[in-house]
């Protein structure tokens, strides 16, 4: 059995997993691509820590990167019985060095993983030469009480609007993969841009999100019952993450995202307890996500390089986005 087939029957086993690092998700988001993960066990063969990763190619250099709508991989600790602090310490470093020393075997010539909110201690890596960045996502992190996360929404920006709009529009979650495609291209479109996700893609990533019950489109449609804004949501057995979203800016009305993501926390509300908003650290969107009574959540994009050439062209790439 290979690795990649241990760590299947590991995530089939433990839904604690976050979405991004499952054995599934994987496969979907790296089609047509290589991807591994890297599995730390005892000395009775028992699997205690993982970790999932994209491995590229380009020119001669390797590397490994954030798949396309992955938010985190990085590692992963399935032990958690501590007797003391010192001990969970002393087995993270163990754990994350054996881990950097795997990956010094892929002779990487760069690497960047964004870890789950979980992963408090980076020491391991930093003493390995890694550098490490905090980044930020936003989450409303009590789904069961429906009335409490309405009341935290911002008054005059979301309680308000939202009332004022939720005669006006119907909210259905029957949208498919490829008319949802389509209108998240169109958006883009209408920007002045372009799609920057395959078509196949997202359809394939969609198709099976649902298909699993671990995702879900939906759809704002105004009187008429044309589509004025849509929402990709895939979740594990904990959090819902918002992955993509668009909105016809010709029949736009201030509120209608609001009121689009209102009703699906109340369709996930039972199923997951934690909405995640996917950041931002762009300044123009993080304010955004505040208004809905959200706590702001640290995770660490941990990231080394051993090559110049390969670190310009990352910088380039970013500031081309």
């Amino acid at each position: 059995m290979t690795d990649k087939e241990q760590y299947r029957q590991i995530c089939e086993s433990h839904p604690e997993i976050p979405l991004f690092m499952q054995h599934w998700w994987m496969e979907a988001v790296c089609a047509g691509k290589q991807w591994d993960v890297l599995l730390y066990s005892n000395g009775e063969g028992e699997v205690q820590a993982v970790m999932p990763f994209l491995i590229g190619k380009k020119l001669w250099m390797r590397y490994v990167l954030m798949p396309l709508l992955t938010q985190y991989n990085g590692v992963w600790y399935l032990k958690s019985d501590f007797k003391s602090e010192n001990e969970r310490l002393s087995f993270e470093k163990k754990v994350c060095n054996e881990f950097v020393g795997r990956l010094k075997d892929l002779r990487l010539k760069y690497f960047s993983q964004n870890f789950a909110p979980q992963f408090t201690n980076w020491l391991p890596f930093y003493w390995n030469g890694f550098r490490q960045t905090t980044r930020y996502t936003y989450q409303i992190q009590d789904l069961d009480d429906l009335d409490a996360v309405f009341a935290n929404m911002d008054k005059k920006r979301q309680q308000s609007k939202i009332q004022a709009l939720e005669e006006s529009y119907q909210v259905r979650f029957d949208l498919q993969p490829e008319d949802f495609y389509n209108f998240h291209a169109s958006y883009w479109q209408s920007r002045g841009g372009e799609e920057s996700l395959p078509r196949d893609f997202v359809v394939r990533l969609c198709t099976e999100a649902l298909n699993r019950n671990q995702g879900l489109i939906a759809g704002l449609y105004d009187a008429e019952n044309c589509l004025v804004a849509a929402y990709f949501i895939a979740y594990d057995s904990t959090t819902a993450y918002a992955l993509m979203s668009a909105f016809d800016k010709q029949k736009n009305v201030n509120g209608m995202t609001a009121l689009l993501v209102w009703n699906i926390i109340k369709q996930l509300s039972g199923k997951v307890k934690v909405f995640d908003f996917e950041g931002s650290m762009d300044e123009n969107v993080e304010y955004s996500f505040r208004y809905y009574g959200t706590k702001q959540v640290p995770y660490f994009q941990i990231v080394k390089s051993n090559s110049l050439l390969f670190s310009a062209l990352v910088s380039l790439k970013k500031r081309l986005g």
